[in-house]
């Protein structure tokens, strides 16, 4: 089977003059050269394709794949990281991960705290700061959390982003207004345990990995998944398996995020417990980042006894039985060249 690799490479992007904060979600060469050496143990040709304009070259020049392994986040807009799935789904070719739809969902932090709520998931109570009037609007007590609604990588979120002030609250709603172009979510703050969750496959075959719990070193910004503790992770943060009841309880309401969104293949849910003890639905991560060693779903998977190669294997098998059917038998893959 020969599968293609789609990616954006940090370093491309930093030569464009783009900024450290502003391609934290973007891979290194390690991460790719990781990828297609697991790939290539699993059994399958790996091509690399890069970015999604170096994938409409590839399609304008008739080049195809059995399966296209994708981990690109894209550089504009809310629906970044669906432009190379929908790009892939109008030519027919497989992908891993979740569909163009779910990304869109999950990209913007609040529709997904809509759909987990209306599950019957906790979350946090949250407003949206589309514009200056809203900030005036705010009716949620202090203290508060804000960050931008479409970001990852801990962007956009610092020490400042724990509000107790009308004056603090105006100033960073404004600010991540200005510098990020989009809406702030504004959130009620939970002050308790910080876990992320790792989960491999989709609906009813979806399974938790393993929990995290995540505690701050000296020297870290106090707030926890901050830009600046993310991009210093191995200083800056501490990863603990988990498995009491309160971990075990942030496992199920994961796993439930997970579900309700419609995630598949792989993927990492951030919760954050309410002053109750209640983990509570932050974020997911439908793409989680694949570095060996600084990504978290790997390290998780790592401590738990899963080696990478057979996470990226689990990825791919997961990706396959969706589409190894009669129309589309991967025994008889897609041409690779058009006439």
């Amino acid at each position: 089977m020969l599968i293609g690799m789609t990616y954006d490479l940090r370093d491309d992007y930093l030569a464009q003059g783009f900024s450290e904060e502003e391609t934290a979600e973007f891979d290194s060469p390690e991460t790719i050269a990781a990828i297609e050496r697991a790939l290539q143990a699993e059994g399958y040709e790996a091509e690399r394709i890069g970015n999604i304009q170096a994938l409409v070259n590839a399609l304008a020049a008739g080049k195809r794949w059995d399966l296209v392994f994708n981990i690109c986040e894209g550089v504009k807009g809310i629906g970044r990281e669906s432009q190379v799935p929908a790009l892939l789904e109008a030519y027919g070719i497989p992908f891993t991960f979740s569909s163009p739809d779910v990304l869109v969902v999950t990209m913007d932090k609040a529709l997904a705290k809509m759909v987990v709520r209306d599950a019957g998931i906790p979350t946090a109570d949250y407003r949206v700061v589309r514009n200056e009037a809203d900030i005036a609007r705010m009716d949620l007590p202090f203290p508060l959390f804000v960050k931008p609604l479409a970001e990852g990588t801990g962007k956009g979120i610092s020490n400042r982003s724990l509000i107790d002030s009308a004056a603090r609250l105006r100033e960073v709603c404004l600010y991540s207004l200005r510098t990020f172009e989009q809406p702030a979510l504004v959130e009620t703050y939970l002050p308790g345990r910080d876990f992320t969750v790792g989960v491999i496959g989709e609906g009813a075959n979806a399974e938790i990995v393993g929990v995290f719990e995540i505690t701050l070193r000296d020297g870290a910004e106090k707030i926890g998944q901050s830009f600046v503790n993310k991009e210093k992770c191995e200083r800056l943060m501490r990863y603990t398996l988990a498995d009491d009841d309160e971990a075990r309880t942030a496992a199920e309401v994961a796993l439930a995020a997970y579900r309700a969104l419609g995630c598949r293949d792989a993927g990492r849910v951030d919760l954050r417990s309410d002053a109750q003890g209640r983990p509570c639905f932050i974020e997911v991560n439908p793409i989680a980042g694949l570095h060996p060693t600084h990504s978290d779903l790997p390290m998780l998977c790592s401590a738990v006894g899963i080696a990478y190669d057979d996470l990226i294997g689990r990825i791919v098998r997961n990706s396959v039985s969706r589409v190894a059917e009669p129309a589309r038998d991967l025994e008889n893959p897609v041409r690779r060249e058009t006439a």
